[in-house]
């Protein structure tokens, strides 16, 4: 959610901009039932620095701050999400979908535009793409050698890192790895990105910044969002992570020649026609 993209940017704010973001975080309600002139008030600042700080976070003004503000909130009440056994259905629908949002709300705040053309322009010029991943992140890596193997585009999914780890040593400059981790200090995974990388091979990097794994991206699409750590729903992290490839996907898709959309665009026709025939024998 926005609180969330304010702690994530505040490093980068100024010292006037930053006691705008503190008093927003202590009190974000204030923000949306008072004005302006109450905010400013509050962090003891004039009030074009708290428009310069909605812009700082990337807002065109105090209005959209707010009204995104609100939506937050809304979407996120100050009461528990962690599911709990005296749940029903309907309370776990709200949960689950919200949380399911909010992470979206805070994945298109964050996402850096900048990173995802420069993978773009990697995974574009790839001779060979492979994803690796371990765990729920393997189930993610499989996932995102589906969507890209109708680009046309030589791909391929590891998830054992024995084979990753065999894989990585095969590669040569002009191939590319795409390298998933909500954590980004596995051992495995860090090993096999340190043998692509030596082989010459070009690695784009999904995994939270300032981790061991970040450190080795060619290319790092950082995803730093603040997870939910209990059991019952582990599901925001993957959420973030399958959109972004899902953003690399229809971003390569794009770029691709004439001639290669022509390829992909057959593929889903022929696709479309196995489907319609299977429907039909069921009949």
């Amino acid at each position: 959610m926005l609180l969330d993209s304010i702690r994530t940017q505040y490093d980068l704010l100024s010292k006037s901009e930053k006691k705008v973001a503190l008093a927003v975080l202590e009190q974000p309600e204030l923000a949306i039932t008072e004005n302006i002139t109450a905010l400013a008030k509050k962090a003891n600042v004039s009030e074009p620095t708290v428009v310069r700080f909605c812009r700082a976070i990337g807002f065109e003004g105090w209005h959209a701050f707010k009204m995104k503000l609100a939506q937050g909130l809304a979407l996120s009440p100050g009461a528990d999400e962690s599911p709990a056994p005296e749940d029903l259905a309907a309370d776990l629908v709200n949960k689950i979908c919200s949380r399911s949002i909010n992470t979206l709300l805070d994945l298109r705040n964050s996402l850096d535009a900048n990173a995802i053309e420069q993978a773009l322009q990697v995974l574009s010029r790839a001779s060979r793409i492979e994803f690796y991943g371990q765990g729920t992140s393997g189930i993610i890596a499989s996932d995102a050698q589906h969507k890209f193997f109708r680009s046309g585009v030589p791909t391929v999914a590891y998830a054992d890192p024995h084979i990753h780890s065999i894989a990585a040593s095969l590669l040569k400059k002009g191939d590319a790895v795409v390298a998933i981790s909500q954590r980004g200090n596995s051992i495995a995974l860090l090993r096999s990105v340190q043998l692509a990388r030596s082989c010459g091979a070009d690695v784009v990097i999904l995994a939270p910044s300032g981790t061991p794994l970040a450190e080795l991206a060619t290319v790092l699409i950082p995803i730093d969002l603040h997870f939910h750590t209990d059991p019952y729903t582990p599901i925001s992290a993957r959420l973030a992570h399958l959109v972004v490839i899902d953003i690399l996907a229809v971003g390569l898709a794009l770029r691709l020649s004439p001639e290669r959309r022509k390829k992909m665009i057959s593929a889903q026709k022929a696709l479309q026609k196995i489907e319609m025939q299977f429907d039909s024998f069921l009949r």
